[in-house]
Protein backbone atom coordinates (compact mmCIF):
# COMPACT_ATOMS: atom_id res chain seq x y z
CA UNK A 1 0.00 0.00 0.00
CA UNK A 2 1.22 3.50 -0.85
CA UNK A 3 2.10 5.52 2.25
CA UNK A 4 0.63 9.01 2.07
CA UNK A 5 0.94 12.07 4.29
CA UNK A 6 -2.40 13.64 5.25
CA UNK A 7 -1.65 16.71 3.13
CA UNK A 8 -0.94 14.55 0.06
CA UNK A 9 -4.11 12.51 0.60
CA UNK A 10 -6.25 15.66 0.81
CA UNK A 11 -4.71 17.05 -2.37
CA UNK A 12 -5.03 13.80 -4.35
CA UNK A 13 -6.91 14.21 -7.64
CA UNK A 14 -7.86 10.57 -8.15
CA UNK A 15 -8.98 7.74 -5.86
CA UNK A 16 -6.20 5.35 -4.74
CA UNK A 17 -6.92 1.66 -4.14
CA UNK A 18 -4.52 0.83 -1.30
CA UNK A 19 -3.05 3.49 0.98
CA UNK A 20 -1.56 3.72 4.46
CA UNK A 21 -1.89 6.90 6.50
CA UNK A 22 -0.25 7.43 9.88
CA UNK A 23 -1.03 10.20 12.33
CA UNK A 24 -2.80 11.27 15.49
CA UNK A 25 -6.53 11.16 16.09
CA UNK A 26 -8.08 14.63 16.34
CA UNK A 27 -11.68 13.47 16.73
CA UNK A 28 -13.72 10.26 17.03
CA UNK A 29 -17.44 10.04 16.24
CA UNK A 30 -19.11 6.70 16.60
CA UNK A 31 -22.56 6.11 15.11
CA UNK A 32 -24.58 2.93 14.75
CA UNK A 33 -23.67 2.31 11.11
CA UNK A 34 -20.40 4.15 10.81
CA UNK A 35 -17.29 5.31 12.69
CA UNK A 36 -15.74 8.67 11.75
CA UNK A 37 -12.18 9.65 12.66
CA UNK A 38 -10.24 12.77 11.84
CA UNK A 39 -6.50 12.24 11.69
CA UNK A 40 -3.66 14.68 11.32
CA UNK A 41 0.11 14.26 10.91
CA UNK A 42 1.22 17.88 10.90
CA UNK A 43 1.47 18.12 7.10
CA UNK A 44 -1.65 20.30 6.85
CA UNK A 45 -4.10 22.21 8.99
CA UNK A 46 -7.00 20.19 7.61
CA UNK A 47 -7.58 16.71 8.98
CA UNK A 48 -8.23 13.65 6.84
CA UNK A 49 -11.62 12.10 7.47
CA UNK A 50 -11.53 8.34 7.94
CA UNK A 51 -14.79 6.41 7.48
CA UNK A 52 -14.86 2.93 9.03
CA UNK A 53 -17.12 0.10 10.05
CA UNK A 54 -18.02 0.34 13.79
CA UNK A 55 -16.50 -3.13 14.25
CA UNK A 56 -13.05 -1.46 13.88
CA UNK A 57 -13.58 0.60 17.02
CA UNK A 58 -11.55 -0.29 20.08
CA UNK A 59 -11.19 1.35 23.47
CA UNK A 60 -7.69 2.66 22.71
CA UNK A 61 -8.98 4.50 19.67
CA UNK A 62 -9.36 7.91 21.34
CA UNK A 63 -8.55 11.57 20.79
CA UNK A 64 -4.77 12.00 20.86
CA UNK A 65 -3.87 8.37 20.12
CA UNK A 66 -1.41 7.54 17.33
CA UNK A 67 -2.82 5.34 14.57
CA UNK A 68 -2.00 3.65 11.30
CA UNK A 69 -4.94 3.31 8.93
CA UNK A 70 -5.00 1.22 5.77
CA UNK A 71 -7.73 1.41 3.18
CA UNK A 72 -8.99 3.16 0.02
CA UNK A 73 -8.71 6.86 -0.72
CA UNK A 74 -12.01 7.92 -2.33
CA UNK A 75 -13.75 11.13 -3.39
CA UNK A 76 -15.65 12.57 -0.44
CA UNK A 77 -19.38 13.31 -0.75
CA UNK A 78 -18.93 16.31 1.58
CA UNK A 79 -18.30 19.69 0.03
CA UNK A 80 -15.88 20.59 2.86
CA UNK A 81 -13.28 18.05 1.80
CA UNK A 82 -11.93 16.64 -1.40
CA UNK A 83 -11.00 13.07 -0.40
CA UNK A 84 -11.65 10.71 2.49
CA UNK A 85 -10.21 7.38 3.56
CA UNK A 86 -12.37 4.26 3.73
CA UNK A 87 -10.63 2.19 6.37
CA UNK A 88 -10.07 -1.53 6.12
CA UNK A 89 -7.79 -1.77 9.17
CA UNK A 90 -7.04 0.65 12.00
CA UNK A 91 -4.08 -0.06 14.26
CA UNK A 92 -3.52 1.97 17.43
CA UNK A 93 0.25 2.52 17.49
CA UNK A 94 0.25 4.47 20.76
CA UNK A 95 -2.78 4.98 23.03
CA UNK A 96 -3.44 8.30 24.75
CA UNK A 97 -4.90 8.68 28.22
CA UNK A 98 -7.54 11.28 27.43
CA UNK A 99 -8.35 11.99 31.09
CA UNK A 100 -4.90 13.31 31.89
CA UNK A 101 -4.10 14.69 28.39
CA UNK A 102 -4.25 18.51 28.77
CA UNK A 103 -5.64 19.11 25.27
CA UNK A 104 -9.32 18.35 24.78
CA UNK A 105 -11.19 17.31 21.65
CA UNK A 106 -13.06 20.04 19.75
CA UNK A 107 -11.88 22.76 22.14
CA UNK A 108 -10.10 25.93 21.06
CA UNK A 109 -7.56 26.37 23.85
CA UNK A 110 -6.24 29.90 24.50
CA UNK A 111 -2.54 30.43 23.78
CA UNK A 112 -1.91 31.24 27.47
CA UNK A 113 -3.32 27.85 28.49
CA UNK A 114 -1.24 25.75 26.10
CA UNK A 115 1.89 27.76 26.93
CA UNK A 116 2.04 25.75 30.18
CA UNK A 117 2.65 22.57 28.14
CA UNK A 118 5.65 23.25 25.89
CA UNK A 119 6.02 19.50 25.26
CA UNK A 120 2.44 19.08 24.05
CA UNK A 121 1.32 22.41 22.63
CA UNK A 122 2.68 21.64 19.14
CA UNK A 123 -0.26 19.21 18.81
CA UNK A 124 -2.81 22.01 18.93
CA UNK A 125 -4.10 23.58 15.70
CA UNK A 126 -2.77 27.04 16.47
CA UNK A 127 0.78 25.99 17.29
CA UNK A 128 0.77 23.50 14.40
CA UNK A 129 -0.09 26.32 12.00
CA UNK A 130 2.47 28.62 13.59
CA UNK A 131 5.25 26.04 13.24
CA UNK A 132 4.41 25.31 9.59
CA UNK A 133 4.45 29.07 8.88
CA UNK A 134 7.72 29.44 10.78
CA UNK A 135 9.28 26.65 8.73
CA UNK A 136 8.13 28.16 5.40
CA UNK A 137 9.25 31.65 6.44
CA UNK A 138 12.70 30.30 7.35
CA UNK A 139 13.03 28.66 3.92
CA UNK A 140 11.76 31.83 2.21
CA UNK A 141 14.38 33.98 3.97
CA UNK A 142 17.17 31.65 2.86
CA UNK A 143 15.79 31.62 -0.70
CA UNK A 144 15.53 35.41 -0.83
CA UNK A 145 19.20 35.82 0.06
CA UNK A 146 20.43 32.93 -2.11
CA UNK A 147 18.44 34.27 -5.10
CA UNK A 148 19.98 37.70 -4.60
CA UNK A 149 23.58 36.50 -4.52
CA UNK A 150 24.24 36.52 -0.78
CA UNK A 151 26.60 34.07 0.84
CA UNK A 152 25.26 32.33 3.94
CA UNK A 153 27.70 32.45 6.86
CA UNK A 154 27.52 30.46 10.10
CA UNK A 155 28.56 33.09 12.63
CA UNK A 156 29.66 31.73 16.03
CA UNK A 157 27.29 31.39 18.98
CA UNK A 158 30.12 31.60 21.52
CA UNK A 159 31.90 34.91 21.19
CA UNK A 160 34.30 37.13 23.08
CA UNK A 161 32.84 40.49 22.06
CA UNK A 162 29.70 42.42 22.99
CA UNK A 163 28.51 43.80 19.68
CA UNK A 164 25.65 45.96 20.92
CA UNK A 165 27.59 47.48 23.79
CA UNK A 166 24.40 46.72 25.66
CA UNK A 167 26.11 44.70 28.37
CA UNK A 168 23.14 42.33 28.60
CA UNK A 169 25.25 39.25 28.03
CA UNK A 170 25.10 35.66 29.16
CA UNK A 171 28.60 34.70 30.23
CA UNK A 172 29.42 31.04 29.74
CA UNK A 173 31.78 28.67 31.52
CA UNK A 174 32.38 24.92 31.63
CA UNK A 175 30.31 23.27 34.36
CA UNK A 176 33.53 22.16 36.05
CA UNK A 177 34.72 25.79 36.05
CA UNK A 178 31.63 26.93 37.88
CA UNK A 179 32.65 24.74 40.82
CA UNK A 180 36.31 25.69 40.76
CA UNK A 181 35.76 29.38 40.11
CA UNK A 182 38.24 30.25 42.89
CA UNK A 183 41.09 29.59 40.44
CA UNK A 184 39.35 31.61 37.69
CA UNK A 185 40.98 30.11 34.65
CA UNK A 186 38.71 30.48 31.64
CA UNK A 187 38.12 27.59 29.29
CA UNK A 188 38.97 29.90 26.36
CA UNK A 189 41.54 31.95 28.34
CA UNK A 190 39.22 34.94 27.89
CA UNK A 191 35.70 35.62 29.12
CA UNK A 192 33.21 34.08 26.67
CA UNK A 193 29.59 35.01 26.03
CA UNK A 194 26.57 33.88 24.05
CA UNK A 195 26.29 36.05 20.95
CA UNK A 196 24.01 39.08 20.87
CA UNK A 197 24.49 39.57 17.13
CA UNK A 198 26.46 38.12 14.23
CA UNK A 199 27.11 41.56 12.76
CA UNK A 200 30.82 41.98 13.53
CA UNK A 201 31.59 38.52 12.17
CA UNK A 202 29.55 39.33 9.06
CA UNK A 203 31.61 42.50 8.59
CA UNK A 204 34.73 40.32 8.53
CA UNK A 205 33.15 38.18 5.79
CA UNK A 206 31.90 41.22 3.87
CA UNK A 207 35.58 41.98 3.28
CA UNK A 208 35.68 39.01 0.92
CA UNK A 209 32.16 38.28 -0.31
CA UNK A 210 30.38 41.66 -0.86
CA UNK A 211 26.95 40.27 0.18
CA UNK A 212 26.62 38.01 3.23
CA UNK A 213 23.88 36.98 5.64
CA UNK A 214 23.37 34.86 8.73
CA UNK A 215 20.23 33.55 10.39
CA UNK A 216 20.61 32.00 13.81
CA UNK A 217 20.00 32.18 17.53
CA UNK A 218 20.97 35.27 19.51
CA UNK A 219 20.83 35.85 23.25
CA UNK A 220 20.03 38.80 25.52
CA UNK A 221 20.17 38.65 29.31
CA UNK A 222 17.67 41.46 29.56
CA UNK A 223 15.43 41.04 32.58
CA UNK A 224 12.29 41.90 30.65
CA UNK A 225 8.93 40.20 30.99
CA UNK A 226 7.45 42.14 28.07
CA UNK A 227 5.39 40.58 25.30
CA UNK A 228 8.13 41.36 22.77
CA UNK A 229 11.29 40.09 24.49
CA UNK A 230 12.88 36.66 24.72
CA UNK A 231 16.25 35.63 26.18
CA UNK A 232 16.88 33.40 23.12
CA UNK A 233 15.53 34.42 19.71
CA UNK A 234 16.41 34.14 16.05
CA UNK A 235 17.88 36.96 14.05
CA UNK A 236 18.25 37.49 10.31
CA UNK A 237 21.28 39.67 9.61
CA UNK A 238 22.80 40.89 6.35
CA UNK A 239 25.84 42.95 5.43
CA UNK A 240 26.41 44.64 2.04
CA UNK A 241 29.77 45.92 0.81
CA UNK A 242 30.16 48.93 -1.52
CA UNK A 243 26.99 50.49 -0.08
CA UNK A 244 27.01 54.23 0.45
CA UNK A 245 23.39 55.06 1.20
CA UNK A 246 20.90 54.09 3.88
CA UNK A 247 18.35 53.94 1.07
CA UNK A 248 20.10 50.77 -0.24
CA UNK A 249 19.75 49.13 3.17
CA UNK A 250 16.08 50.13 3.44
CA UNK A 251 15.43 48.73 -0.03
CA UNK A 252 16.82 45.32 0.95
CA UNK A 253 14.72 45.31 4.15
CA UNK A 254 11.61 46.19 2.15
CA UNK A 255 12.28 43.58 -0.56
CA UNK A 256 12.99 40.91 2.06
CA UNK A 257 9.74 41.60 3.91
CA UNK A 258 7.64 41.69 0.75
CA UNK A 259 9.13 38.53 -0.72
CA UNK A 260 9.03 36.44 2.44
CA UNK A 261 5.50 37.53 3.34
CA UNK A 262 4.07 36.84 -0.09
CA UNK A 263 5.78 33.42 -0.10
CA UNK A 264 4.30 32.56 3.29
CA UNK A 265 0.84 33.71 2.16
CA UNK A 266 0.99 31.61 -0.98
CA UNK A 267 2.46 28.50 0.68
CA UNK A 268 0.38 28.46 3.90
CA UNK A 269 -2.87 30.27 3.12
CA UNK A 270 -5.01 28.19 5.49
CA UNK A 271 -2.53 28.43 8.34
CA UNK A 272 -2.28 32.22 8.02
CA UNK A 273 -6.07 32.45 7.77
CA UNK A 274 -6.43 30.63 11.12
CA UNK A 275 -4.48 33.42 12.80
CA UNK A 276 -6.33 36.21 11.07
CA UNK A 277 -9.69 34.64 11.89
CA UNK A 278 -9.24 33.40 15.43
CA UNK A 279 -6.10 34.99 16.84
CA UNK A 280 -6.01 38.52 15.38
CA UNK A 281 -8.13 40.26 12.75
CA UNK A 282 -6.13 40.79 9.54
CA UNK A 283 -5.85 44.52 9.54
CA UNK A 284 -2.30 45.28 8.60
CA UNK A 285 -1.20 42.60 6.16
CA UNK A 286 -2.28 44.69 3.22
CA UNK A 287 0.57 47.11 3.95
CA UNK A 288 3.13 44.61 2.80
CA UNK A 289 2.09 44.63 -0.78
CA UNK A 290 2.10 48.23 -1.73
CA UNK A 291 4.32 48.65 1.37
CA UNK A 292 3.18 52.22 1.74
CA UNK A 293 5.95 52.88 4.20
CA UNK A 294 6.63 56.27 5.64
CA UNK A 295 10.10 57.68 6.25
CA UNK A 296 11.04 60.21 8.94
CA UNK A 297 14.27 61.37 10.49
CA UNK A 298 14.82 60.89 14.22
CA UNK A 299 14.64 64.69 14.67
CA UNK A 300 11.27 64.83 12.86
CA UNK A 301 10.07 61.90 14.95
CA UNK A 302 10.91 63.74 18.19
CA UNK A 303 9.01 66.82 16.94
CA UNK A 304 5.95 64.67 16.08
CA UNK A 305 6.08 63.16 19.58
CA UNK A 306 6.44 66.56 21.27
CA UNK A 307 3.33 67.79 19.46
CA UNK A 308 1.34 64.67 20.32
CA UNK A 309 -1.84 65.20 22.32
CA UNK A 310 -1.24 62.09 24.42
CA UNK A 311 1.05 62.08 27.45
CA UNK A 312 3.90 59.57 27.44
CA UNK A 313 5.43 57.78 30.41
CA UNK A 314 8.83 58.80 28.97
CA UNK A 315 8.96 62.42 27.86
CA UNK A 316 10.26 62.63 24.27
CA UNK A 317 13.49 64.65 24.14
CA UNK A 318 16.15 64.93 21.42
CA UNK A 319 18.98 62.60 22.41
CA UNK A 320 16.79 60.07 24.20
CA UNK A 321 16.02 56.63 22.84
CA UNK A 322 12.56 56.01 21.40
CA UNK A 323 10.51 53.86 23.80
CA UNK A 324 7.89 51.32 22.70
CA UNK A 325 5.10 53.83 23.44
CA UNK A 326 6.84 56.37 21.15
CA UNK A 327 7.33 53.80 18.39
CA UNK A 328 3.66 52.83 18.50
CA UNK A 329 2.55 56.46 18.39
CA UNK A 330 4.75 57.19 15.34
CA UNK A 331 3.29 54.19 13.51
CA UNK A 332 -0.22 55.41 14.33
CA UNK A 333 0.65 58.96 13.30
CA UNK A 334 1.84 57.72 9.89
CA UNK A 335 -1.42 55.80 9.33
CA UNK A 336 -0.60 52.34 10.78
CA UNK A 337 1.99 51.60 8.10
CA UNK A 338 5.64 50.55 8.53
CA UNK A 339 7.84 53.57 9.36
CA UNK A 340 11.57 53.94 8.70
CA UNK A 341 13.26 56.26 11.22
CA UNK A 342 16.71 57.44 10.07
CA UNK A 343 19.71 59.38 11.41
CA UNK A 344 19.84 58.83 15.18
CA UNK A 345 21.91 60.84 17.70
CA UNK A 346 25.60 59.95 17.66
CA UNK A 347 25.72 59.31 21.41
CA UNK A 348 22.76 56.94 21.37
CA UNK A 349 24.23 54.37 19.01
CA UNK A 350 27.14 51.87 19.06
CA UNK A 351 30.66 52.81 17.92
CA UNK A 352 30.46 51.12 14.52
CA UNK A 353 27.77 53.39 13.02
CA UNK A 354 28.83 55.92 10.40
CA UNK A 355 29.24 59.52 11.51
CA UNK A 356 27.04 61.88 9.46
CA UNK A 357 29.36 64.82 10.38
CA UNK A 358 26.32 67.06 10.68
CA UNK A 359 25.34 70.21 12.57
CA UNK A 360 24.92 70.88 16.26
CA UNK A 361 22.69 67.82 16.59
CA UNK A 362 25.32 65.20 15.79
CA UNK A 363 23.87 62.05 14.14
CA UNK A 364 24.90 58.70 12.65
CA UNK A 365 23.56 56.90 9.57
CA UNK A 366 21.28 54.47 11.41
CA UNK A 367 17.82 53.23 10.46
CA UNK A 368 15.09 51.44 12.43
CA UNK A 369 11.94 49.98 10.92
CA UNK A 370 8.89 50.35 13.16
CA UNK A 371 5.76 48.33 12.37
CA UNK A 372 2.14 48.30 13.60
CA UNK A 373 1.46 46.31 16.73
CA UNK A 374 5.13 45.61 17.49
CA UNK A 375 7.33 48.69 17.35
CA UNK A 376 10.91 48.06 16.23
CA UNK A 377 11.27 45.15 13.81
CA UNK A 378 14.61 45.88 12.06
CA UNK A 379 17.64 47.95 12.92
CA UNK A 380 20.53 48.77 10.62
CA UNK A 381 23.15 51.33 9.69
CA UNK A 382 25.98 52.27 7.44
CA UNK A 383 29.19 51.21 9.20
CA UNK A 384 32.07 53.58 9.88
CA UNK A 385 34.60 52.59 7.21
CA UNK A 386 37.00 55.55 7.77
CA UNK A 387 39.91 54.52 9.98
CA UNK A 388 40.54 57.89 11.73
CA UNK A 389 36.88 58.28 12.73
CA UNK A 390 36.67 54.74 14.09
CA UNK A 391 40.04 54.96 15.85
CA UNK A 392 39.23 58.13 17.73
CA UNK A 393 35.79 56.83 18.74
CA UNK A 394 37.17 53.49 20.03
CA UNK A 395 39.92 55.31 21.92
CA UNK A 396 37.38 57.58 23.63
CA UNK A 397 35.42 54.49 24.65
CA UNK A 398 38.57 52.68 25.81
CA UNK A 399 37.93 49.85 23.34
CA UNK A 400 40.83 50.34 20.91
CA UNK A 401 42.77 47.27 22.15
CA UNK A 402 39.81 44.90 22.20
CA UNK A 403 38.83 45.90 18.67
CA UNK A 404 42.26 46.02 17.03
CA UNK A 405 41.08 43.37 14.55
CA UNK A 406 38.10 45.57 13.67
CA UNK A 407 40.44 48.47 12.97
CA UNK A 408 42.51 46.13 10.77
CA UNK A 409 39.47 45.67 8.53
CA UNK A 410 39.65 49.44 7.89
CA UNK A 411 43.37 49.27 7.09
CA UNK A 412 43.31 46.52 4.54
CA UNK A 413 41.01 47.28 1.62
CA UNK A 414 38.20 49.01 3.49
CA UNK A 415 34.98 49.76 1.59
CA UNK A 416 31.81 51.65 2.46
CA UNK A 417 29.36 49.05 3.76
CA UNK A 418 26.24 48.63 5.85
CA UNK A 419 23.74 46.11 7.05
CA UNK A 420 20.76 45.33 9.24
CA UNK A 421 19.24 42.76 11.58
CA UNK A 422 15.63 41.62 11.89
CA UNK A 423 14.16 39.73 14.84
CA UNK A 424 12.49 36.68 13.28
CA UNK A 425 9.97 36.16 16.10
CA UNK A 426 8.86 39.79 15.95
CA UNK A 427 8.39 39.38 12.22
CA UNK A 428 6.11 36.38 12.83
CA UNK A 429 4.22 38.33 15.51
CA UNK A 430 3.74 41.14 13.03
CA UNK A 431 2.43 39.17 10.07
CA UNK A 432 0.21 36.93 12.20
CA UNK A 433 -0.99 39.47 14.75
CA UNK A 434 0.20 37.36 17.69
CA UNK A 435 0.24 39.43 20.86
CA UNK A 436 2.90 37.53 22.82
CA UNK A 437 6.32 36.66 21.41
CA UNK A 438 6.38 33.49 23.57
CA UNK A 439 3.78 31.99 21.23
CA UNK A 440 5.79 32.24 17.99
CA UNK A 441 8.84 30.17 19.02
CA UNK A 442 8.71 26.42 19.73
CA UNK A 443 10.45 26.57 23.11
CA UNK A 444 10.45 30.08 24.63
CA UNK A 445 13.24 31.14 26.97
CA UNK A 446 12.62 34.18 29.17
CA UNK A 447 13.49 35.36 32.71
CA UNK A 448 12.53 32.73 35.32
CA UNK A 449 11.53 30.21 32.65
CA UNK A 450 13.58 27.59 30.84
CA UNK A 451 11.17 24.64 30.56
CA UNK A 452 12.36 21.47 28.81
Amino acid sequence: AARLRVGEALRAREPVEAVTVQGWVRSVRSQKEVLFLHINDGSSLEHLQVVADPSLENRDLTFGSAVEVQGKLVKSPHKMQNMELQAETIRVVGPCDIWSFPLKMKERHPLEYIRQFPHLRCRSNTLGSLLRIRSEATAAIHSFFQDNGYMHIHTPIITSNDCEGAGELFQIEASSEARESAEKTHFFNVPAFLTVSGQLHLEVMAGAFTHVFTFGPTFRAENSQSRRHLAEFYMVEAELSFTESLQDIMQVIEDLLKTVTSTVLSKCPRDVELFHKYVAPAQYLKDFFFFSSCRVSYSEAVEILKQASQTFTFKPEWGCDLQTEHEKYLVKHCGEVPVFVVNYPYDLKPFYMRDNEDGPQHTVAAVDLLVPGIGELCGGSLREERLPFLESRLQRLGLADAYQWYLDLRKFGSVPHGGFGMGFERYLQYILGVDNIKDVIPFPRFPHSCLL
